[in-house]
């Protein structure tokens, strides 16, 4: 028995340090969470913003124009925003699952995040670029970069699409993957508004210049703003699975304590009795 309460108080110990590590991430996740948040939502704001100018313009515009017109028979070019770190429960998971439902052999994949990389990697799934540990200064430029070179496909003829594949954040309990097209933009919203927008709309120089000049600015702007809100997303699940795994090393604490108290009353007693039990027999 004695044996056992101290296997049992060695077991204490390690889940104790345990609960301290996954609750100083839960605190750090936070305050990440809190940081990325903030500026998730202005951006988010900005985009959104670029995005009803870009509808305006389509809507007023009297010809289709070459990035406007999707081809499904042709190879997507799509970016996929994982995370660089683990711990963070199912966000990655998720992501994979709509991915494979989605994805096809020749779409041209651009994988954000080192766990998405090794995710395709040891599947055999090609690769076209990886952006491994992007951060929040830097990652307007690299990914703007990308943007480029995949709207310079569209325009050759080769991919029929751009798409990205995110988490929306919706709050910090809420968040789910998301499939969006980035160009060709909905034709829906272009429709509603075209007979009340070309009459009052004049385009300065020409329709064809500026949304050559338009439509990159805002894809690369909300291609940035669905980055960030993924990040958002990765930390809003990171600390929910932080708050998890302490959580329930609390309550493995509580057992263990109690088996613990449960082995040493039993220890105390048996002991007691072979006092009591060797007095008698001296008597």
């Amino acid at each position: 028995m004695p044996g056992s309460g101290q296997a049992i108080k060695s077991r204490i110990a390690s889940v104790d340090s345990t609960k301290k590590i996954t609750n100083a991430m839960q605190l750090v996740a936070s305050a990440k969470l809190n940081k990325t948040k903030a500026r998730m939502e202005a951006n988010r704001e900005y985009a959104e913003s670029l995005h009803e100018l870009l509808s305006m313009v389509l809507a007023a515009a009297e010809k289709g124009h070459q990035k406007m017109k999707e081809d499904p028979s042709k190879p997507s070019f799509v970016f996929v925003i994982t995370s660089d770190m683990g711990l963070c429960g199912a966000y990655n998971a998720n992501l994979y699952k709509k991915l494979l439902k989605d994805f096809r052999d020749t779409d041209y994949l651009v994988m954000i995040g080192s766990h998405g990389l090794s995710w395709a990697k040891a599947r055999g799934i090609k690769v076209w670029e990886s952006l491994i540990d992007l951060n929040e200064d830097d990652a307007y430029e690299k990914l703007a970069s990308e943007t480029y070179r995949a709207i310079k496909l569209l325009e050759e003829g080769k991919i029929g699409a751009i798409k990205v594949l995110y988490t929306h954040y919706k709050n910090t309990l809420t968040f789910e993957p998301t499939m969006e097209t980035l160009l060709p933009p909905k034709e829906p919203e272009i429709q509603d508004d075209r007979k009340k927008m070309k009459a009052v709309t004049e385009f300065e120089p020409n329709q064809e210049e500026m949304l050559d000049q338009l439509i990159p600015m805002i894809t690369k702007s909300v291609l940035y703003s669905r980055f960030m809100e993924s990040k958002t997303s990765e930390q809003a699940s990171r600390r929910m699975a932080m708050e998890s795994a302490t959580d329930n090393a609390e309550e493995l604490l509580n057992k263990l304590n109690l088996e613990y108290n449960r082995a040493r009353q039993s220890a105390i007693t048996q002991e007691i009795t072979e006092i009591v039990g060797g007095a008698n027999a001296l008597s």
